[in-house]
Parts: structure tokens; sequence; C-alpha cells
């Protein structure tokens, strides 16, 4: 299956409970990734933060309240993207197999377009507020909650908690991707994807 072109996080979702996702809005929250990715949430100022996307740090403000809220949107809809699209798929599978083969290209399809996003995640968890923290962490358990349904289908011998293992299992492998991409990325989609069929027993 070839892999799908290049999209931002922030597209298709016209608006989340924290704002409306305008393109200049998705152009900061690209740029502030990038940067929270390599630099920390706290090692970047919000002056920074402007230079970066080319106007002063009291501008951002235009765009988002502040820093927190920055990482807040940007946390929150990667996790509502990636419910969203999981479901979306599982929808169109025709059987179980199916379902985890969609799932699986689509996290892969993330994980290597969305590199910095996973770092952000990992990193700076605990500098979410508390809102955005909990309705991420209420995502997250959706998003695995999909991801063991389908695996149980597909093997009726496994227990609920041992299908959200497993699922969790295979998304520390497929968000691997900052420090595993030693190949082009062509090639790591099919890494990743034959060691998930793998642990799936797709193959």
């Amino acid at each position: 299956m070839p892999l799908p072109g290049p999209r931002s996080p922030w597209g298709g979702l016209a608006g989340t409970n924290l704002g409306v996702v305008t393109p200049r809005r998705q152009q900061i929250l690209d740029i502030a990734a990038d940067l929270f990715a390599s630099r920390g949430f706290h090692g970047v100022s919000v002056a920074e933060l402007g230079a970066a996307c080319g106007v002063s740090g009291p501008a951002l403000y235009k765009h988002f309240q502040s820093k927190d809220a920055m990482l807040a949107e940007m946390l929150v809809t990667i996790s509502e993207t990636l419910l969203s699209e999981g479901r979306s798929r599982v929808a169109t599978a025709g059987d179980p197999r199916e379902a985890l083969e969609a799932l699986v290209e689509w996290h892969i399809e993330f994980a290597l377009e969305h590199r910095a996003l996973i770092v952000v995640q990992d990193r700076d968890w605990s500098s979410l507020p508390d809102e955005a923290r909990e309705r991420v962490r209420a995502l997250q358990r959706a998003y695995v909650d999909e991801w063991a349904a389908q695996i149980r289908r597909h093997d009726a011998t496994l227990s609920p908690e041992a299908s959200r293992t497993r699922a969790h299992v295979l998304f520390g492998l497929l968000n691997s991707t900052p420090h595993s991409g030693r190949l082009p990325d062509p090639q790591m989609h099919d890494v990743l994807r034959d060691m998930a069929h793998g642990a799936l027993g797709l193959s």
C-alpha cells in the first residue's frame, strides 16, 4: 500500500474546543513543535517563538492566549486526530485483520511525518495545564481502546487487559521514529509495518 502524502495534524480539524485552526495558527504550531522538540517547552521563550514565526513575542497573543495554551492545543489536537482518523479507518475496514492493518498504516504515517510531536508529547506532558492533560489522557485511553478492541476481535483468546497491553507495546515500537529513523522514510515504513504485523500475527 503506498504511503499517503504529507499532511499536517492540525488540518482537517477545523475547530477543536481550544480554537479554530487557521493556516497561520497551523504555521505557528508547526514551528513551535519543532522548537519544543529540539529545546524543550521551558527552553523556548515567547520572544524566541515570535522571532521564529517572524513576529514579536507579544504578537503571538493574537493567536494564542499563552505559551501554555499553545502546548495544550498542540497535544490535544494530535490526540484528537489520532483517535478520529483511527476510528474512520476502522469503520471502512471489512474485517478485524483489515482494521488492524489500517490502524498500523495510519499510526506509521503519523509517526514518520510528525516526529517532533512525539518528542513533545513524551517530554513535555507534565507541562500541560491540568484540564488539557485530562483531555489528552481521555483521548489516549479511547485510542488504546480502539486498538485493543480490534486486537481482541482478531484474537478472541486475548483478555481485554492483554489486548490493551499489546496496543501499548505497539505504540512503543511505532513511536520510536524520533530515535530509530536511521533509514529513509519509505524503508522505515516497511520495517515498522513488518514488525507491527509480526507482533499482531498478521504476517
